[in-house]
């Protein structure tokens, strides 16, 4: 059987190419997969442990069956660009969900996203800055797995809604080229009370930068690298996830996820 790989971030560069094929055994599973990688893409070896899979934009465990035709992705840690067109990728729930390629209008989403029930909106900007380590940063290139991204983004959005019990939720990421001073990523929650929407929103902000499949490349004066990204849940690292699954943030409190290394 024939299998697509897709790589990204800087599995692509190690592997030098964003996308393979493999012929492989009827049957063979995600750990046997990953061995071949290992051995035709001696590069990729040392990475391996500390990535995601997924096949078919669901994140895979190990032992999951590979089929004909399967697509499987291998995703570094994630910390978010592609050359496409300016149109947005849009959610398919009418909620706004968004992955885009022009400058996100915050205004613009706030307005949208209010009404009169709301006492609370609280609006969240992450924001390309000028250093990283008292390097001086140029430019940001964000990339991503956009359709497994989009997925992910929703999945938070509907499951903020249902545990911190806010009314709504906006969810913007830009790929391609940021300056400094730029957006690449909004988030808005509208709720009755306060409270509630500033622990949604912080608990959205740090499950997307540990979960969703986003990379951003830094670009420096004296060169250009793959920013760090933030380990992913144990139940996500190394393909541990069954077939089908979404990562799931355990309820209570604030809902804010155990500290990782920071990517911005």
């Amino acid at each position: 059987m024939r299998v697509r790989i897709l790589f990204f971030g800087i599995l692509k560069d190690l592997a030098g190419k964003s996308s393979d094929t493999l012929e492989m055994t009827e049957g063979s599973s995600v750990r046997e997969l990953l061995s071949r990688c290992s051995a035709q893409l001696p590069k990729l070896r040392e990475s391996l442990p500390s990535i995601a899979v997924a096949v078919n934009q669901e994140y895979a465990g190990p032992e999951t069956a590979l089929k004909s035709g399967d697509e499987v992705a291998l995703l570094p840690p994630v910390s978010g660009g592609s050359e496409k067109s300016d149109a947005a990728t849009e959610s398919s729930s009418g909620r706004q969900v968004l992955i885009v390629r022009n400058a996100i209008d915050t205004s613009a989403v706030l307005n949208r996203i209010k009404r009169g029930e709301d006492g609370a909106a609280v609006v969240f900007e992450g924001v390309v800055r000028n250093q990283t380590r008292g390097r001086k940063t140029l430019y940001l290139d964000y990339e991503a797995y956009e359709e497994m991204a989009l997925q992910q983004m929703e999945g938070l959005a509907e499951q903020a809604i249902q545990q911190f019990q806010v009314r709504e939720i906006a969810l913007v990421h830009r790929l391609g080229r940021l300056e400094i001073g730029e957006i690449s990523v909004l988030i808005v929650v509208a709720s009755a009370h306060r409270a509630a929407a500033f622990d949604a929103c912080r608990w959205l902000i740090d499950t997307l930068k540990r979960t969703v499949p986003i990379w951003k490349k830094e670009h420096f004066e004296d060169g250009a690298v793959w920013a760090d990204g933030e380990p992913f849940p144990a139940e996500i690292s190394q393909g541990s996830v069954p077939q089908g699954s979404s990562f799931q943030e355990p309820s209570g409190g604030s809902g804010s996820p155990p500290p990782g290394r920071a990517s911005k």
